[in-house]
């Protein structure tokens, strides 16, 4: 994950500064040369690197920290606003124009992940209630056109294409099918380059001037480094961008393009590419991303994930099945796809103060034993999902033959089950005592049999 080198020194710095009683000077002054080092080791610029120490030291080093009960939680707390403050102090949302549809330009160079990732920020729009339209305006690169239409079918939103046409033709035409299509925001596609150069600027620009776009949304790859920051500012120059993207944060990325694209040309960055998945895009939250960076958690995106995972009326559902004593093996896969929904037990120990994530380090849920479940449990009939205990040889053997199983897997299954039956009846009984109390958690809480690890161990450590 992007900024693991970068923690992993400041959290050793501040240790050292933790285990003074009292700070001097020259205390601070030595952390400070550790910090510097760490941000020029993650490819910070240097000279956002070296205004930033001068303003922490600054700071750090005044009477009222140095002579506080607790100066080094004072120092860090000072290091956190300042990362903050480096990234732009708060989230930025996309430009939405007042007239309908609002346009959204993706530019940026070749290979930076503009397709796939403009249309995870059309799927997340649309979450948000708008009715999104992607349009193919790169006509140059060997099958954008099928990869949009393939990442747009994926996710469900359509997309609007006219071959190897005009760029900026194209662009006005996709707007227009907007408007008579009642799609309220559009995503233009753009085509990028290996590098810079003029003609690609010259093309931007006039689709830019037909279609007055509310946002012009930058994507970078995180991982070019600084290099992102020169990248930045050539297309700011030539376009004026509102904001920015970063994809590919959950590579190895040492993550100085997040700390310097916000002081280095002003333009926020929105939002950030977290994966392959489509649904693994967020928006951008500097107060969130510097407390990551220092170790200290990220409650608030952990709760945003579980949102998103928890299914709030299967849960209710869930919770009077558990009163009833009829939790069956449709709720375990149902809870299952929940759980999973959650990502790696890496990047939730992440977000949870105090918690090691490296720790977990190749932790994640067993995705063949994960396999296997489904197969098995999407084998059955709903009859004997709802009865398991009606599952004798010959079924078994059906359900094999279906599923791509032994009957020994199942049999495997069918004693976990048993064991999450006993649990959730044991939650179940706990909750009824316990007045206004739900048991619809229950099965999350005991889903560790479910998975490959030894001894029950859900994870396999």
């Amino acid at each position: 994950m992007a900024f693991e080198s970068l923690s992993d020194k400041l959290t050793e710095a501040f240790k050292r500064l933790r285990g003074k009683g009292r700070l001097t000077e020259a205390d601070v002054k030595e952390a400070m040369r550790e910090v510097k080092l760490a941000l020029l080791e993650a490819d910070v610029n240097f000279k956002v690197v070296k205004d930033f120490v001068k303003t922490v030291t600054a700071r750090a080093t005044g009477a009222d920290v140095l002579e506080s009960l607790s100066p080094a939680q004072m120092v860090i707390k000072i290091v956190n606003e300042e990362l903050c403050a480096l990234m732009g102090s708060e989230n930025q949302k996309l430009n939405i124009s007042s007239k309908s549809p609002s346009v959204v330009m993706l530019v940026g160079l070749q290979g930076a992940g503009k397709t796939t990732n403009g249309a995870k920020l059309a799927g997340l729009m649309r979450k948000q209630g708008k009715r999104p339209l992607l349009v193919a305006c790169d006509v140059y690169r060997p099958a954008a056109i099928k990869q949009l239409e393939t990442v747009g079918a994926q996710l469900e939103i359509p997309v609007f294409q006219m071959g190897q046409g005009n760029p900026v033709e194209i662009a006005k035409a996709g707007i227009e099918h907007a408007r008579k299509h009642g799609n309220d925001l559009v995503f233009l596609d753009t085509a990028g380059r290996l590098h810079i150069d003029e003609t690609l600027m010259q093309e931007l620009q006039n689709i830019k001037e037909a279609v007055d776009p509310a946002e012009i949304l930058l994507v970078i790859d995180a991982m070019i480094g600084q290099d992102a920051v020169a990248t930045a500012t050539a297309f700011d120059e030539a376009l004026n961008v509102t904001g920015v993207m970063l994809t590919k944060l959950d590579g190895d990325a040492r993550g100085g393009a997040a700390l310097s694209i916000k002081a280095l040309t002003g333009k926020p960055i929105k939002f950030a590419g977290i994966g392959e998945k489509l649904d693994q895009i967020e928006p951008f939250h500097p107060d969130r991303m510097a407390s990551r960076i220092l170790g200290m958690g990220d409650v608030l995106t952990l709760i945003e994930k579980a949102e998103q995972a928890f299914d709030e009326k299967k849960a209710e559902e869930l919770a009077e099945r558990l009163r009833q004593n009829k939790f069956t093996l449709t709720d375990y896969y149902d809870q299952l796809q929940q759980l999973k929904g959650m990502g790696s037990l890496q990047d939730v120990a992440g977000m949870i103060p105090g918690m090691d994530a490296k720790a977990l380090q190749g932790a994640s849920f067993d995705e063949k034993a994960m396999g296997r479940i489904e197969a098995i449990i999407q084998s059955m009939t709903p009859y004997e999902r709802e009865n398991p205990n009606v599952l004798n040889s010959s079924r078994k053997k059906r359900i094999a033959a279906g599923s791509g199983t032994t009957v020994v897997d199942i049999n495997r299954l069918l004693k976990q089950f048993e064991m999450m039956q006993k649990l959730t009846q044991q939650m179940t009984n706990m909750t009824k005592r316990r007045k206004g109390k739900k048991g619809g958690m229950g099965g999350l809480a005991g889903l560790g049999n479910l998975f490959g690890g030894g001894g029950g161990n859900p994870f396999g450590l």
